[in-house]
């Protein structure tokens, strides 16, 4: 399969003055005296990318990401290192990259087919593709300085992805639209891809990247920590980010396996949360589906004992595609426990206008003694684009005698050999 993208010891370092005069007196210092820190932003990454992957790169503010996209579209020049790019590439950086302010959307629309290489002529037959899939009425006339992000992200998005890219790089660009214009744009990255177009996404959901992308990268202090499937990777990076370095992780962990006394009289814990007694499509347009009410059977339980979590939620819209629905189980600190969805399981739930209720039924809870919450959430596009979250929406406590130590209860078996 062929390189689309090849980065060898790249290297990209910005020089740090305290006050701007600092940098004038150093071009002017006849004894060169530098008054200038050093700063790397990447720090020898090298890596391939093969044609139709689609590979997500994760990393907290800082670490480095949008330095290598704009080194990779040519936005910046390395300091070091070497990057071959095989294809027409189409990226969505941060806002305001490629559009000139003063322009109109439609002019915008030719000034980025022109920095692709297209003609005015070959840009034209695309022109009503972007204008029907950005969707932004009559702003397409208005410069684009008056639009909202929102609409700047519709439009950008647009652009890219009607003018056949080899290679397509998007940079948070889904954070700031609404939900429609997110399955929108899921729905098209898929057909992209299916297609054997290259993608490069940028995402600080980690489980948009687990979902949507084959492999991932985790750039940490410009440098590539892990790499490979993106499920593992993705593992391993929320994994560093609840926890930290590696040598902090024994004592992190092993502090929440403290023994500790616990009083169901004493804890204060909700069962069931109501939003909206009767089903009611809501005034805005973009509120596609709603989790209405969550409901325990019980917040008392022991280790064994069944648990149903009831689910009431409503769709606005006659059918959501690709419909699907989480329950997650989590300690108080927010480490993850268990969460399965419909969609990983090969349920189908009602998707359809209307009010609807599923059960979600644990028939022998393994968790040992403690206190859990649940989440619920309602998705579409095989989890990636949320509808409705609800976070530590209900809770309850498991209480034994004593029979184990740990969270879970794990089936076994002792053999005496001698």
């Amino acid at each position: 399969m062929s390189v689309m993208i090849s980065v060898k010891n790249l290297v990209k370092k910005y020089n740090i003055y305290e006050k701007p005069i600092d940098r004038l007196k150093e071009s002017l210092s006849p004894s060169k005296k530098v008054y200038h820190k050093e700063f790397s932003a990447l720090n020898g990454i090298s890596f391939e990318v093969l044609k139709g992957d689609a590979i997500g790169i994760l990393g907290k503010n800082g670490s480095g990401k949008s330095t290598l996209l704009k080194m990779i579209t040519g936005v910046l020049t390395p300091t070091s290192g070497e990057i071959e790019v095989n294809g027409k590439i189409a990226a969505i950086l941060e806002l305001g990259t490629g559009f000139n302010p003063e322009y109109t959307g439609i002019e915008n629309i030719y000034l980025n087919g022109t920095m692709m290489g297209y003609t005015r002529e070959e840009m034209q037959s695309r022109v009503q593709n972007v204008i029907d899939f950005a969707d932004i009425g009559e702003f397409i006339n208005q410069p684009v300085r008056i639009y909202s992000s929102g609409m700047f992200a519709r439009l950008a998005f647009a652009v890219a992805i009607n003018v056949n890219p080899d290679i397509l790089i998007v940079d948070e660009a889904l954070a700031v639209g609404d939900t429609r214009f997110q399955i929108k744009c899921i729905n098209k990255m898929k057909e992209l891809k299916d297609n054997g177009t290259t993608i490069l996404f940028v995402s600080h959901a980690t489980e948009q990247v687990k979902r949507f992308c084959n492999k991932a990268i985790w750039i940490k202090d410009g440098k590539i920590m892990e790499s490979g499937g993106s499920s593992e990777v993705g593992d391993i990076y929320e994994d560093f980010m609840k926890y930290g370095e590696a040598d902090n992780k024994q004592d992190v962990r092993l502090s929440g396996n403290n023994k500790e006394e616990v009083s169901l009289e004493e804890t204060k814990v909700e069962d069931e949360i109501t939003v909206e007694s009767e089903f009611r499509i809501p005034n805005n347009p973009d509120v596609l589906a709603s989790i209405m009410k969550v409901k325990l059977n019980t917040t008392k339980l022991k280790t064994f004992d069944e648990l149903t979590v009831e689910v009431t939620y409503d769709i606005y819209r006659e059918q959501i595609e690709g419909f699907l629905l989480g329950v997650a189980l989590r300690t108080p600190d927010g480490e993850y426990i268990f969460g399965p969805n419909t969609y990983l399981e090969k349920v189908k739930v009602p998707d359809e206008l209307g009010r609807h209720k599923v059960i979600y039924r644990i028939p022998s809870m393994t968790l040992l003694a403690g206190h859990y919450l649940v989440d619920v959430g309602i998705f579409t596009n095989e989890g990636i684009v949320g509808l409705d979250y609800k976070q530590q929406v209900c809770e309850f406590m498991v209480a034994n005698k004593y029979i184990s130590e740990g969270k879970l209860y794990i089936n076994h078996e002792w053999e005496v050999v001698e």
